[in-house]
């Protein structure tokens, strides 16, 4: 039977239907003369000489209803929500090899220069939905399916997130690859394949984080595409004996060999025929199960060769240093070498298949290093290029320096990788010799530029003395790229005038730029946002394929910000969007959320410079002043409902310990009836792309609050106002950007700003002021924490005494400023009319910051590729 859904539910996640049923409507009805009577679909021309789609709703039923029978092995008459899930991906990525083949093909034919982006994280979310619209086949897929019996939504809710990252910088990645298929630009994507990814995030009774693997590859994934015929071997361990014959030239030897298996992942171009790839690297040990040790009796040995392989794809490491462990750095370093040596090795394959010299490789080639994490690549091209290929020093050195372009993410000091010298000789002993080479030949050139500047000589060098010695990684990727960026216009100056202002005055500032971040507008606001996408459809009275390719066009609701009925409709729109959350919450959860309150939403990893804590603080002292209130005082308060959702590194204490103080507070708030009408609070576990997706668009107002200087960028901020949710903020990252795009008006800012940052850390340090004196409504709340209003108050000490003692993330400095800026927003949206106009003149001025933007200028300025058109199939 054909399972119903409540119209104002379209695009609410809905509970699975797991029961089998019968494939309904695979038989059609017929017309008057008798013959099949198929209802049309969607058809959608592609212009510019791209491949016409013309699909209709018999060839995508009878395309299912084959692969039920023939890949799935099942009866048209006994088929669950999963099973139709497969058949449904599996008659779509038909669709997507056509044009997979048919881009690789032209890609071949024409040997345009390429960019490779080698990420260590992309947080892909959900293909099926973005696949079909890419395609230009989400009605007729809607309608095919039903007429077999079966609800899109609850196919669309059967498919499992990738877990192939954890955060902004894997999310960044798979906007990118989207942005550039888009683009018709030839780029691929290199990353790991991890059969876990980062973990499954479970909240306990009193509030603490539970981690669990995350196995979203038990089921058979049907976007990837094994290559087993792509493997390469990768080395670890073992020795390097330069030979003495008068070059730079090694012998690397003996150790542990490690085989890396492709895995391909089709990446559609939005309108599009181009469809780039993903190829993401598994581990596997290149002699198995050991027979002699099995025979000797030792069982474990017998596996041991396998399980240490298989490890080093195993699981995503979470980028925060507090979880080293001696172990746990091996492995992340065996995962960085093992990625990009098979990658370096499928890059040069390509490329010498043209038949170019050596020398020809970056104009052919440009690899581009998203952070800190692929920089092994430099000295592994260097080994390559001399021990392999017989290359002059210098020779080798330009080409790898005209092929690298290094992205930074981060200021933090923390944050910037550093590898142990003795681990680095141990497990890379070829690579730890060749940065010794380059730190001799930078230095001289260095010295020479800056004769007997010795400070200089030690804070610019790719080596930090210590104990143990340490490897710079940021210092390597920016001596060893091109170009280097940052990711908003306040963080590359910083980086310019911070963590790499040494380089800066030696290199000249033309090798430094900016690229602020962007994200693509099809996941972050036709999919996650349909109704909102169709109003701007028939508003700007243009195609959706035009402004969702140029989202400068959304400009053109500016002047619909005045009209009445067209605000009503934005707002009605909001409003499902938050019924939409509140039923997720409701299935998922079983708690019941108010929907005619203001949805205030702060949603990202979480991390001290994050400043969820200041967040929660906030809510507490929204409490404790509610609960002061008379009944007619409350009257006139706004509702707030407030969101929290993200993970915190298993071994991140005060992260963890500020999920577990967001948890208790929701359970003593969300109880309290003098309160609890006009203020909740949730913490939704498991953060995940999907989960983005249905939160961002019921927002109001969301939550960036990054102490000054310390966010590099941001993308959530703009996935939140390009779905006309109001920006809360520091003057940080994008969020200045974005400000001065949709106008200071339409946001609200609090907070010290970054030049103010470190004299105040100064202050805190040697001139420290008792909280109490500093910010009395800061310490009653802290008070309140401490003495157990939400719980043993003593579980919070160290979280709290990170706030009274150095204070690093400067919450004592910011926090009547925030609770000022949160007064601003009720005041701002009791004018609910005015609030309406904001909404929509955001989303509007929202153009900039689309990946397409983006990666254009990756492609213009950096990379130095242009657009690769494919022909239309059968042409």
């Amino acid at each position: 039977m054909t399972s119903t859904i409540d119209p104002k539910s379209i695009g609410r996640p809905a509970r699975p239907h797991r029961h089998a049923r019968t494939l309904t409507g695979y038989f059609p009805e017929k017309d008057a003369s008798g013959k099949d009577k198929w209802p049309r679909g969607d058809e959608k021309a592609w212009k510019d000489g791209q491949r016409s789609v013309d699909k209709d709703v018999k060839s995508v039923t009878r395309n299912f209803v084959g692969h039920v029978q023939t890949s799935l092995a099942r009866q048209a008459y006994n088929l669950d929500d999963f099973g139709a899930y497969q058949a449904a991906a599996l008659s779509t990525r038909d669709d997507l090899l056509v044009n997979w083949n048919n881009t690789q093909l032209t890609y071949t034919r024409k040997s345009p220069k390429r960019a490779y982006y080698l990420s260590l994280e992309f947080l892909m979310g959900r293909t099926l939905d973005n696949a079909l619209l890419n395609l230009g086949l989400k009605e007729t897929f809607s309608d095919g399916v039903q007429r077999l019996g079966f609800n899109m939504e609850d196919i669309l809710e059967q498919e499992r997130d990738a877990a192939l990252g954890n955060g902004g910088l894997g999310r960044l990645a798979a906007c990118y690859l989207d942005s550039s298929a888009s683009q018709e630009l030839p780029v691929w994507g290199y990353g790991l394949r991890y059969k876990y990814g980062i973990f499954q995030q479970f909240i306990s009774t009193d509030g603490e984080q539970l981690e669990a693997p995350d196995p979203w590859l038990d089921n058979q994934n049907p976007w990837e595409l094994p290559r087993l015929d792509v493997i390469y071997d990768v080395r670890f361990y073992g020795h390097a004996d330069r030979l003495n014959d008068g070059t730079p030239r090694a012998l690397w030897q003996g150790g542990q060999e490690v085989l890396a298996v492709a895995y391909d992942v089709m990446i559609p171009g939005y309108s599009t025929a181009t469809t780039n790839n993903l190829r993401l690297w598994e581990s596997k040990p290149k002699r198995g199960f050991d027979l002699n040790s099995f025979n000797a009796g030792n069982y474990e040995g017998a596996v041991e060769a396998s399980n240490s392989a298989q490890a080093i794809t195993s699981v995503l490491y979470p980028n925060d240093h507090t979880y080293v462990v001696l172990f746990g750095k091996e492995l992340r370093l065996k995962q960085q070498y093992f990625w990009t040596a098979a990658s370096l090795a499928d890059i040069i394959r390509r490329f010498k298949n043209l038949g170019k010299s050596m020398q020809e490789f970056p104009d052919y080639v440009a690899i581009q290093l998203n952070d800190t994490h692929p920089t092994l690549a430099i000295p592994e091209l260097m080994r390559i290029l001399i021990d392999d290929e017989d290359l002059r020093w210098d020779n080798a050195w330009g080409i790898v320096t005209n092929t690298f372009f290094y992205t930074n993410h981060t200021v933090l000091p923390e944050a910037l990788e550093k590898w142990p010298v003795p681990l680095m000789e141990h497990v890379l002993p070829r690579h730890m010799q060749i940065i010794y080479d380059i730190v001799l030949d930078f230095l001289l050139a260095v010295e020479k530029k800056f004769p007997g500047d010795r400070e200089r000589l030690a804070r610019m060098s790719l080596i930090e003395e210590g104990v143990p010695k340490q490897v710079r990684m940021a210092h390597l990727a920016c001596i060893g790229s091109r170009k280097v960026n940052g990711v908003a216009e306040l963080h590359s100056e910083l980086v310019q005038t911070t963590i790499l202002k040494d380089f800066v005055e030696f290199e000249g500032i033309g090798k430094f730029g900016n690229v602020t971040n962007g994200i693509t507008p099809r996941r972050w606001l036709d999919q996650c946002n349909p109704e909102l996408s169709t109003l701007i459809t028939n508003t700007l009275k243009l195609k959706k394929s035009v402004w969702l390719k140029d989202l400068t066009k959304l400009e053109g609701l500016l002047p619909f910000a005045e009209d009445k009925v067209f605000r009503a409709k934005w707002a009605a729109i909001k409003q499902r969007n938050k019924e939409r959350l509140a039923h997720y919450v409701q299935t998922t959860l079983g708690l019941t959320i108010r929907t005619d309150a203001m949805f205030d939403v702060q949603i990202k990893r979480i991390h001290e410079y994050k400043r969820q804590s200041l967040n929660i603080l906030g809510v507490i002292h929204r409490y404790f002043t509610l609960k002061k209130m008379t009944a007619a005082e409350k009257a006139k308060v706004n509702r707030r409902v407030v969101f929290f959702a993200g993970k915190a590194a298993p071994a991140y204490y005060i992260a963890k310990l500020t999920i577990r103080l967001i948890v208790n507070v929701a359970r003593i708030i969300n109880a309290d009836p003098d309160t609890k009408e006009y203020l909740q609070l949730y913490f939704l576990p498991d953060y995940s792309v999907s989960l983005a997706e249905v939160l961002i668009p019921a927002s109001d107002i969301s939550q960036h609050i990054s102490t000054a200087g310390t966010e590099a960028s941001g993308t959530s901020n703009m996935k939140f106002c390009l779905n006309g949710g109001l920006l809360l903020g520091t003057v940080d990252g994008a969020n200045i950007e974005i400000a001065e795009e949709v106008g200071e008006n339409n946001v609200f800012f609090f907070g010290h700003l970054t030049p103010a940052v470190e004299d105040l850390r100064y202050q805190h340090l040697y001139h420290p002021v008792p909280i109490e004196e500093k910010c009395p409504a800061l310490a009653e709340v802290i008070n309140q924490v401490s003495t157990g209003a939400f719980g043993d108050g003593g579980v919070y000490e160290p979280l709290l005494n990170t706030i009274r003692q150095s204070d690093y993330y400067l919450l004592t400095d910011d926090f009547d400023s925030y609770i000022a800026a949160l007064d601003m927003v009720d005041e701002a949206y009791l004018d609910k009319e005015e609030w309406v106009k904001k909404s929509i003149r955001t989303t509007a001025k929202m153009g900039k910051f689309s990946s397409d933007r983006a990666i254009n200028e990756y492609a213009e300025s950096y990379w130095n590729i242009e657009p690769t058109s494919v022909p239309p199939e059968g042409y």
